[in-house]
Formats: C-alpha cells, structure tokens, sequence
C-alpha cells in the first residue's frame, strides 16, 4: 500500500529516435520544356543512392518550374538542407547564387555555364570549353590544318568562339573563318558563305545536335564537321547524311549506357543523356558523406 502511494515523475513506453540524416535537395525542372530532363537527373540522383546503399542521406526533389529556381533554393534552405544539387540553367544558378551564399549553402549546379561559378556555387556540367578543345585537338592530329566555325548569336556562341579561336591556336592550327548566324535560315546562309570564303579542313557547328542537322547540308562537302558536347543529347545525328563521319566530344558512351542499363530497370524507360550529371553528383555527396556529420554544414574540402 505505502509503495502505491509513491509520487514522483512517471516515464513512458520508450519512443524511437530517428538518426539524423544528411539533408541534400536537387533543384531541376520536373515540369515544363525541360522536364524530361530534370525528371530524368532526379530518378538518377535517387539511383545513385539507391546503388551505393546509402541510407544516411535524405534526398528532396524541388521543381524549378514552380516560382522559379531562386523560390525552390529558398524552399530548400528553409527545409534545413545542407546542400543543393542544380539548377540545370545557368540564369537559375545566378538567381539561387546569393540565396546559397547568405545561408552558407555550397551549390553543384548542372549548368555548363563556368562562369556561372561563383564562391561555394560549383559547375559540374560539360563545359562547351572542354569540348571544343578536345575535339579541335582530335582533328588536328589526324591532319586538319585549316579550321572553321559556325556560331549562334548568344553567350553559347559567343563562349563557343572565343574557346574555338584559344584551341585552334593551342593545337597549332588556322583559322579560316567563323560565321554567326540567329536563325537557322542565317545558319544554313552563313554555311554558305563560308565555303566561298576559302577551304577549311574541320568546320565546328557549335549548337545543338537538331540545329546542327538543319544547318550542315548546306556546309560544302569535304570538310569534316565538329560539334560540342551539345549533339550528345540528341540520338537521331546519324540519320542527317552530312553529319556520319563528324566528330564531337563527350563522356564515354560504354560508362553512359551502364547507367541507362540500371535506370531502365527500376524506371521502366531509359533517361536522357543529361541523366548522367545526377548520377555524378550523388556519388560526389555520398563521398563527400564520409566526413559530413549530421547537423553539420557540408565539408567543402570534400569537392577539392
């Protein structure tokens, strides 16, 4: 009875805590024009995950087509994520940018912009830069001497012609014209011009792999023609007679289709080429996992 009358603090049945997990968003568009492309970088974030078994880190998608990628970074920081994997455009990294910064929020931005790079915003796209250099020096060393340049008008183009003129004179090598065009009427028109201007062994069409189709008949038939790691993404080049035999530089294929292989098999259909940056840079956060801990910022020194 005396032991019945006893006071004092009661405890309850014990209550599972949940261990504290890593916080990472991925901010791409998953509606909209792009929206295979952001659907298909997010499903390969989540099969990065789900391949390396990684059970520490949380993964939250942000749509950037909803208010926009300035509005999703902030969603995510709000959230208490730690990391932001994207935005996919280059104007999207500038609008998130300063967000990031206040918050001391590192980015990976999927944009291929590098001078979209900025203090603890990172650039893991294909740089338009690295691809030209690479395959301005390919043809070079198979003998092209003389080197010509289709360009759109824009920061693409512009950022395609100045890397074209530093890779031309690197590998030793002339220029024998570079043409502008806006549209791909003037595309097809400033092809034209540039075969009455003079031979060239190599001609690069910095564009798009569809546009490049356009515009490539209408190059005279002799010079080989160059693309950027932009034709990587369209499948169907084979099918324009002028462009079999081109050359464009881009991530191995055989490491790309691994990775269709795997994402086919859990998603039902096979992710667009872009998928790849996803993959990269989930393997890049669980990696970096090693040496985060729970409730911490992100280790930049992770990304040296």
């Amino acid at each position: 009875m005396l032991a019945g009358c006893q006071t004092g603090p009661r405890r309850g049945p014990a209550v599972p805590v949940a261990p504290q997990q890593l916080e990472v968003a991925v901010l791409v568009p998953l509606t909209g024009q792009d929206g295979e492309v952001g659907e298909s970088i997010a499903n390969a974030a989540k099969l990065a995950l789900f391949d390396t078994n990684n059970q520490q880190i949380r993964l939250s998608i942000y749509n950037t087509e909803e208010g926009g990628a300035a509005a999703a970074a902030g969603r995510a920081i709000a959230e208490g994520n730690q990391l932001i994997l994207g935005p996919l455009l280059s104007e999207q990294v500038r609008a998130v940018t300063p967000l990031a910064q206040r918050a001391r929020v590192p980015v990976i931005a999927y944009s291929n912009d590098a001078e979209a790079a900025a203090p603890g915003v990172y650039i893991l796209g294909f740089s338009p830069g690295q691809a030209i250099e690479r395959v301005v020096l390919h043809a070079r060393q198979q003998g092209a001497t003389r080197f010509a340049a289709l360009v759109p008008t824009g920061t693409y183009g512009e950022r395609s012609a100045r890397a074209f003129l530093g890779a031309v004179q690197r590998a030793g090598g002339q220029v024998a014209g570079v043409q502008t065009y806006g549209s791909l009427a003037d595309g097809r028109s400033a092809a034209r011009r540039l075969g009455n201007r003079g031979a060239a062994d190599a001609v690069l069409i910095a564009d798009a792999g569809r546009n490049a189709a356009s515009i490539a008949p209408s190059v005279r038939v002799g010079p080989r023609l160059l693309g950027t790691e932009l034709w990587a993404t369209d499948r169907a080049l084979g099918s324009t007679t002028r462009l079999r035999g081109s050359w464009y530089a881009a991530a191995p294929e055989a490491r790309f289709q691994q990775l269709v292989t795997r994402y086919r098999a859990r998603y039902g259909k096979a992710p667009v080429r872009l998928a790849s940056l996803g993959y990269d840079s989930m393997l890049l956060t669980v990696r970096a996992a090693r040496s985060w801990q729970p409730g911490r910022r992100f280790p930049l020194r992770a990304l040296n």
